[in-house]
């Protein structure tokens, strides 16, 4: 080969290898710098209650982790479920909208037609916690006791109604099965939150509330009466409280939770977030919230959380044949 052809070809096969090894640069640059931008976070429940609270004390401290701000969209409707599909739906892949998942994400699809599917559409990146359940009335109510109140509506057909986050999540179908069981007629009243349920309860509009422990002040500042809860054990806060498990129901019910992204995500944005989230849940702060809401940490990895989510959709098919809400064929 001609010498200084030799030298232009040598040349240019460096200048290439430059700039490959660059752009393998910059990738890994644009990766480790991952986030550059603040980041949403979906709270598909109304702003002041029990998840809206927890979530933002987890933000708070997900945000100093990664640098950055944890922004809190508030997107109620449809048993918790408007918001994650919503995301699913619209939100780019690229790890900068994240959101809560309930339960209902996994239940929904078994009761009608929607436009998500659980096991596809979603990127599972970890799950943090559940919540604690039980049901309220008010504190001048005439029941003292679940056992009053059970009495009560068994004389009284129909006149009970009882708030929930909504029409198939684990409250509704867990006081259908205590209605089956205590042969009661008494109606549902569902609404897009614990912090709509409770101002409901306190302007007497609805007899109780059953739902996750958001209205914990409530008990606390002596104006509704928790007459049951539904945890395998009685609550920290509450230890005279009994469960449905102790009253003969053979009932324990929860319902965890963690956090998604739409579908597609980049592996290594899933990492970085799974462990910022990871070390965020270990934060004094943070617990002491989940503490009022009588919440613990019930840590999923990515590929745990992921494994449950087919497990919980199955199961949740059973549910709502159960309960009779099954999407009919």
């Amino acid at each position: 080969m001609n010498p200084l052809v030799k030298k232009i070809a040598s040349s240019v096969l460096l200048v290439s290898s430059l700039a490959v090894a660059g752009m393998a640069s910059v990738a890994t640059v644009a990766a480790q710098g991952y986030p550059e931008r603040p980041i949403t976070l979906i709270v598909p429940w109304p702003a002041g209650g029990g998840t809206d609270v927890a979530m933002r004390a987890l933000g708070d401290v997900l945000g100093r982790q990664l640098n950055t701000r944890i922004v809190i969209d508030n997107k109620p409707g449809a048993a918790g479920t408007i918001g994650p599909a919503g995301m699913a739906a619209n939100a780019r892949p690229d790890g900068y909208t994240l959101s809560q998942i309930p339960l209902t994400i996994l239940s929904y699809p078994h009761m009608q037609k929607v436009a998500w599917d659980p096991l596809k559409d979603f990127t599972w990146i970890i799950g943090i916690t559940g919540y604690s359940f039980g049901v309220v009335v008010r504190a001048d109510a005439p029941w003292k006791t679940w056992k009053e109140f059970i009495s009560y509506a068994k004389a009284n057909p129909g006149k009970v109604t009882y708030g929930t986050p909504g029409t198939g999540t684990p409250l509704h179908t867990t006081m259908e099965d205590i209605a089956a069981k205590e042969g009661i007629q008494w109606t549902q009243v569902p609404f897009k939150g614990n912090a709509d349920a409770s101002a409901s309860l306190m302007g007497g509009h609805i007899t109780a509330s059953a739902d996750a422990f958001g209205w914990a002040e409530y008990i606390q500042s002596g104006r509704f009466r928790l007459l049951v809860s539904w945890g395998a054990t009685r609550t920290k806060r509450w230890p005279e409280v009994p469960t449905l498990k102790e009253l003969g129901y053979n009932i324990v019910s929860a319902s965890p939770y963690g956090i998604a992204g739409p579908k597609g995500m980049d592996p290594k944005h899933v990492k970085i977030l799974h462990d910022a989230i990871r070390k965020a849940m270990d934060d004094p702060g943070y617990q002491k919230v989940l503490a009022r809401l009588d919440q613990e940490n019930y840590y999923l990895s990515t590929e745990d959380y992921a494994r449950q989510i087919k497990v919980w959709y199955d199961a949740e098919k059973v549910n709502m044949e159960r309960v009779g809400l099954s999407l009919k064929p």
